[in-house]
C-alpha cells in the first residue's frame, strides 16, 4: 500500500514537473528565444527525448489553435543556423510589426496629444500589442520621433474629456458648455447642445453638436438645421444636464456621411459646389472631397461637382493655386475673387 502511494506521488510530481517544463519553454519561445534540446535536457535533468516530446506537445497545441482560429499562424520550427527550435508566425490578438509601426507613426504625425499622453499611449501599444521578441525593434524605430515630438501650443489633456463626451453621445444627454472663442481665448460663450459625434482633423479633436434653445413652450429645439463644431481643447467647462434628447432613426446623425462633406471643421449649410480642375489627373481632388465626381472631361481639364458643408472648402481651394477654379455657387465664386484681390494687395 505504501509503495502504491509513493508511486502515485512520484507520478504526480513527474507530471507537474513536465507541465512546468513545457510551459517554461513555451513562454520562452513566445519571447523569441531559441530552445536547444541538449541545453534544455541538462537544465531540467531529463533526456533529449523528453524535451522533444515537450516540443511536440507545444506544436500540437499551436496546431489546434490554428485549426480553431485561422488567424493564429504560430508554429515551432527547427532553425539550423541557430541550432535550436524557434517560434514563427503571429498570434491573432497581437498586432503585426507593420501594423503597430503604422499606428505609431500616425499618432506621432497627428500631434493630437501632449508629450506625456503620447508616451503613455505608445508604451501601452508596444507592450500590449507587439510580440515580446519584437518590442525592442519597434521601440527603436519610433524612439527618434518620440524624442523630437512637438506638442501643440494648447497643451490640454483631453483624454478624459473625450470619454465623458463619448458617454453623453451614447446616452443622448443634453450638455452645457463654456467655449473659448478662437479670436478671444480669454472670453467664452455658453451653449446648450445635443452632442452627436467626435471627429479628428488637422491636429485637433472636435465635438459635433446641435445647438439648442428653448421655444415658447419651454422645449429645447435646434437653433440651426445643421450641427455646430467645437474644438474640444477650447471647451473650458462641460456639464451634463439632467435631460435627454431624442433621435428618431430617420433623423439620426450619420457621422461618416458628414465627414465626407466637411473641410477643416468649418460648419455651415450643406451646399453643392462645381469646380474646374486644370490638369490631367484630378485624383487629388477626388481623394480630398469624397463626394466629388467628374461630370465633364476635356483635354487637360475637367468639371467636378461635390457636396460640402460650410465654407471650409475655400481654404483647401486656395491651397490649390491656379489648378482649381470655382464655377458655382456664384456667391462662393465672388467670395474667392474678393479673397484673391485682398491677397494681391499684400504684395503690391
Amino acid at each position: 500500500m505504501s509503495n502504491a502511494k509513493g508511486s502515485k506521488v512520484k507520478e504526480g510530481m513527474s507530471k507537474e514537473s513536465k507541465n512546468q517544463r513545457t510551459l517554461d519553454m513555451y513562454v520562452r519561445l513566445c519571447e523569441g528565444k531559441v530552445i536547444n534540446k541538449k541545453t534544455e535536457s541538462q537544465k531540467f535533468g531529463v533526456d533529449e527525448r523528453s524535451i522533444q516530446r515537450d516540443i511536440d506537445d507545444i506544436r500540437a497545441f499551436l496546431c489546434d489553435r490554428s485549426e480553431s482560429n485561422g488567424r493564429d499562424t504560430r508554429e515551432v520550427v527547427y532553425d539550423r543556423t541557430k541550432e535550436g527550435f524557434i517560434m514563427i508566425g503571429d498570434e491573432p490578438s497581437m498586432m503585426t510589426n507593420g501594423e503597430i509601426l503604422a499606428v505609431s507613426k500616425i499618432l506621432l504625425e497627428s500631434r493630437a496629444f501632449t508629450r506625456r499622453e503620447l508616451k503613455i499611449i505608445l508604451d501601452k501599444l508596444v507592450k500590449g500589442c507587439v510580440p515580446l521578441k519584437n518590442m525592442k525593434l519597434v521601440s527603436d524605430l519610433i524612439a527618434n520621433e518620440k524624442y523630437h515630438y512637438v506638442e501643440l501650443n494648447h497643451k490640454e489633456h483631453i483624454q478624459d474629456k473625450l470619454w465623458e463626451i463619448g458617454s453623453d453621445i451614447h446616452e443622448y444627454n443634453l450638455v452645457s458648455l463654456r467655449y473659448a472663442r478662437a479670436n478671444a481665448p480669454g472670453e467664452s460663450i455658453k451653449r446648450i447642445v445635443e452632442p452627436i459625434s467626435i471627429l479628428f482633423s488637422e491636429y485637433y479633436f472636435y465635438l459635433n453638436a446641435y445647438i439648442v434653445e428653448k421655444d415658447n413652450y419651454g422645449k429645447y429645439v435646434h437653433k440651426y438645421n445643421y450641427p455646430a463644431i467645437f474644438r474640444i481643447d477650447r471647451i473650458k467647462k462641460y456639464k451634463r444636464l439632467d435631460e435627454k434628447f431624442k433621435v428618431t432613426y430617420a433623423n439620426r446623425f450619420e457621422e461618416g456621411e458628414f465627414r465626407k462633406r466637411i473641410q477643416f471643421m468649418y460648419a455651415g449649410k450643406l451646399q453643392k459646389v462645381v469646380l474646374k480642375f486644370y490638369g490631367e489627373n484630378p485624383e487629388p481632388i477626388l481623394d480630398r472631397l469624397p463626394t466629388a465626381r467628374v461630370i465633364e472631361q476635356h483635354d487637360n481639364e475637367c468639371i467636378i461637382e461635390a457636396e460640402v458643408y460650410g465654407k471650409g472648402v475655400i481654404m483647401w481651394i486656395l491651397s490649390q493655386g491656379s489648378r482649381v477654379e470655382v464655377l458655382r455657387p456664384e456667391s462662393m465664386r465672388e467670395e474667392m475673387k474678393q479673397i484673391l484681390q485682398n491677397m494681391l494687395k499684400l504684395y503690391e
